[in-house]
């Protein structure tokens, strides 16, 4: 037994445990803010009313953009540097560094493409305050400034999955990937809003999106940890975060209103807007995948044809949960039925596009992570 080499392989894990928790965290608490941001921002149109460029949940939005990424480009900018001085680069540290501009820039994958998405938030918030100064109030999600903040902020969260799977090797490094899957479904339930522009009567269209992306997403956590609860998990954590701004939505609106002396509208539901746009039934959805998912392994079927008939049954009970969560939520006195039905069927189809993508997604992120023996590069 070479005890030098294990030695040496101990050091390297511990060091690249050092190296990459506190930037891979800081990006991923940038998302968070950012979510809140969010979700604080749409209970305030819907309980205030319109606002302007420069409110609280604004300065969220833009802080938690802001802090991943700097923390970006301070992991880019240390990778370029070690690169230039001749020493090995971590591949462990947000994946193997990328060159950028020639050679002038060495950028792991994870922290190039959160940053890059900063950098966009960055224009298109320049855009949204020329966009505010020339049209005042800001009544809508859906200007082309927001759909461009929104769509920014998506690939910085898409960035920090990939930072997390890159140190899957370390437990923080899956409990990320876990939880950024789980912020990135919550947030791309605001990017569906856009979908209501499509005039399809027959079907709910907003379900329609939710279903597909909650399923490739939680189908992209089972593809990723390739060993059971994967798909759990990550809904697992995406109800937490519905809980949490279920509560926060509504009560930071009204304080924040009460602060600087707003009245809150008369006709207000209650319902915390963004947290009830999140599928309520997901995680009992994902333990049915995780059963499909079982089975296929007792009797050695391939996981990725699987993960088809899996995310066409997820899709199907997304989109027949969905349209009844919201009339529930919404206090409605009848269930459309038909509607309901449709948006199930069209939600199967969806769903086997979802499973299939979601399972190879999950792939991809499991290969930004070095091989056994390959722990640096230069």
């Amino acid at each position: 037994m070479d005890l030098t080499a294990g030695g040496a392989r101990v050091a390297s894990v511990a060091r690249s445990e050092r190296t990459g928790l506190v930037p891979a965290g800081t990006v991923l608490a940038g998302s968070v803010i950012s979510l809140v941001g969010l979700t604080w921002d749409i209970q305030w149109h819907g309980d205030v009313g319109p606002d302007t460029f420069f409110t609280m949940p604004h300065l969220f939005l833009y802080s938690g953009s802001a802090i991943s990424g700097l923390a970006s480009l301070v992991v880019v900018l240390m990778t370029t540097a070690a690169r230039r001085a001749g020493r090995q680069v971590d591949a462990r540290v947000g994946g193997r560094a990328i060159n950028v501009f020639g050679r002038v820039f060495a950028a792991p994958a994870g922290y190039l493409v959160t940053g890059t998405g900063a950098a966009m938030f960055l224009l298109y918030g320049l855009w949204d305050q020329w966009w505010h100064g020339l049209y005042g109030f800001d009544a809508v999600i859906d200007s082309p400034p927001h759909i461009g903040l929104l769509l920014s902020i998506t690939l910085s969260i898409i960035g920090t999955v990939m930072v997390f799977a890159a140190a899957r090797e370390h437990r923080w490094g899956t409990n990320g990937v876990v939880g950024s899957l789980g912020v990135l479904i919550a947030f791309s339930t605001v990017t569906v809003l856009g979908l209501q522009q499509i005039d399809l009567d027959m079907v709910d269209v907003i379900s329609l999106g939710i279903a597909l992306l909650s399923v490739l997403l939680v189908s992209a956590g089972a593809g990723f940890l390739r060993r059971p609860g994967g798909a759990a998990w990550v809904a697992a954590s995406l109800a937490v975060i519905q809980a949490i701004t279920w509560w926060f939505s509504p009560w930071a609106a009204e304080a924040y209103a009460s602060a600087v002396g707003l009245p809150m509208r008369d006709y207000i539901d209650g319902v915390p807007a963004m947290p009830a746009l999140m599928p309520m039934a997901l995680l009992p959805i994902a333990l049915v995948l995780e059963a499909i998912y079982f089975v296929s392994r007792r009797r050695d079927w391939a996981n990725g044809r699987i993960s088809v008939l899996a995310g066409g049954i997820g899709g199907l009970l997304v989109g027949l949960t969905m349209p009844i969560q919201n009339a529930i939520v919404y206090g409605s006195d009848s269930v459309d039925w038909p509607i309901v039905f449709a948006t199930a069927a069209v939600g199967a189809v969806l769903g086997l596009l979802g499973g299939f993508a979601g399972w190879r997604f999950g792939g991809m992120l499991r290969l930004l992570a070095p091989a056994k023996g390959e722990h640096a590069h230069a």
